[in-house]
């Protein structure tokens, strides 16, 4: 089976050693996935290339936006899209468009006094997550006040309903891991609860790997990180029905000055979603193969169970999970991931279940080598 895991991009297996002796940066292996604290993805060549260009040339801004804005929109079949500085500023610029529209003393004057027009944003209460930074702290951002629908571990349709009042705004849905997956409406059925009530539908699916389902399904905006799935430059994709794209790119003269994305992250982002839609994307099977030696290693060790999963949020990805027996090794899972941190070279893994004494490896971002690198540091830490 053929693999494009190095495929027209940077061997990261082999770090700038220059940039990391220079400012006495330590070297990183990432097997924690597209995280922000980590720098999210190692860009293909193309988009570096598009990025360079950026940075060396002149634009009419607008006219940029607009251009690469209609090109995007082309290449998904959407009606309109618009690059933003990241997923959380198409959070924080999408809620403002939803309140704002096209008044043009609200774009200036959001939260000089309160409102006098809808400003709710109805979530289910299991989307009301924090993931480095809470949902409603970009709600807030845009205008909007939260009102949660349901409970922490289901939300019905009926239940969505429910929450809706003459001062709703707009429905926010949040497709991610972070979110409770228990009992959960579907997209489809969000949309279709926004469509009874005449509301807007806001998905924000910023990890998500399919750009044009959610759109598909109904949503009037869709969100999505640029340096995610997608692997380009620190950015973020708005796009959806043409109305409410429009009031989007209007926060540029409102709050979306704040969150300004460059001339080379539009067009890094452009061509990596060109990139995306065309190259070869590593299957989850790929993943599997290239685990299995490392999980195999892992099996090794006393005290330390492996064994593949795959993606809670439905997404065709593969991860090794670990499991820790405390007791035997005589560690708090806790405190392996804190050393593995802390050692020569930084390893990061998913630590959401680690006090279930269990972590997660994507390997996405790893190479057979690192993983080496991996296995052999338990090696070390559980020698000690």
């Amino acid at each position: 089976m053929s693999s494009n895991f190095n495929v027209s991009k940077p061997d990261v297996s082999k770090p700038d050693v220059s940039i990391n002796k220079k400012y006495d940066l330590k070297q990183v292996i990432n097997a924690s996935g597209r995280m922000t604290i980590l720098g999210v993805s190692t860009p293909r060549a193309d988009v570096v290339e598009a990025v360079n260009t950026g940075l060396n040339q002149f634009f009419e801004m607008k006219d940029l936006v607009n251009k690469t804005g209609a090109y995007i929109a082309n290449l998904l079949n959407v009606e309109s899209a618009v690059v933003v500085s990241c997923a959380s500023a198409g959070i924080a610029q999408s809620v403002a468009a939803v309140i704002i529209k096209d008044d043009a003393w609200l774009l200036e004057n959001l939260h000089a006094a309160p409102l006098t027009v809808p400003d709710e944003i109805v979530l289910p209460k299991g989307h009301n997550v924090n993931y480095g930074a809470p949902v409603a702290t970009m709600i807030l951002m845009g205008g909007g006040k939260v009102r949660e629908a349901g409970y922490a571990n289901e939300c019905s349709a009926a239940q969505l309903a429910a929450a809706i009042t003459p001062r709703t705004a707009a429905i926010l849905y949040i497709k991610s891991h972070h979110s409770v997956q228990k009992s959960m409406l579907s997209v489809a059925e969000a949309a279709q609860v926004a469509r009874e009530h005449r509301l807007p539908l806001i998905v924000d699916a910023a990890a998500e790997e399919d750009l044009t389902c959610y759109y598909q399904m109904g949503a009037d905006l869709v969100i999505y990180s640029g340096a995610k799935a997608i692997e380009g430059p620190s950015s973020g994709l708005v796009l959806g029905k043409k109305q409410y794209v429009d009031w989007v790119k209007l926060q540029s003269n409102g709050i979306g000055r704040a969150m300004k994305v460059g001339k080379e992250g539009i067009l890094g982002l452009t061509q990596a979603i060109e990139s995306y839609l065309t190259q070869p994307k590593t299957t989850g099977q790929e993943l599997v193969d290239k685990m299995t030696p490392f999980i195999a290693r892992l099996n090794e060790i006393n005290g330390v169970a492996a064994h593949i999963v795959w993606d809670s949020a439905g997404r065709d990805i593969a991860r090794a999970e670990i499991t820790f027996d405390e007791a035997t090794l005589g560690w708090k899972t806790k405190a392996i991931v804190d050393a593995m941190k802390e050692g020569e070279i930084a390893i990061y893994f998913r630590g959401y279940r680690a006090n279930e004494g269990k972590i997660d490896v994507d390997v996405r971002s790893v190479t057979p080598a690192q993983l080496e690198t991996v296995a052999d540091c338990f090696n070390a830490l559980f020698s000690q």
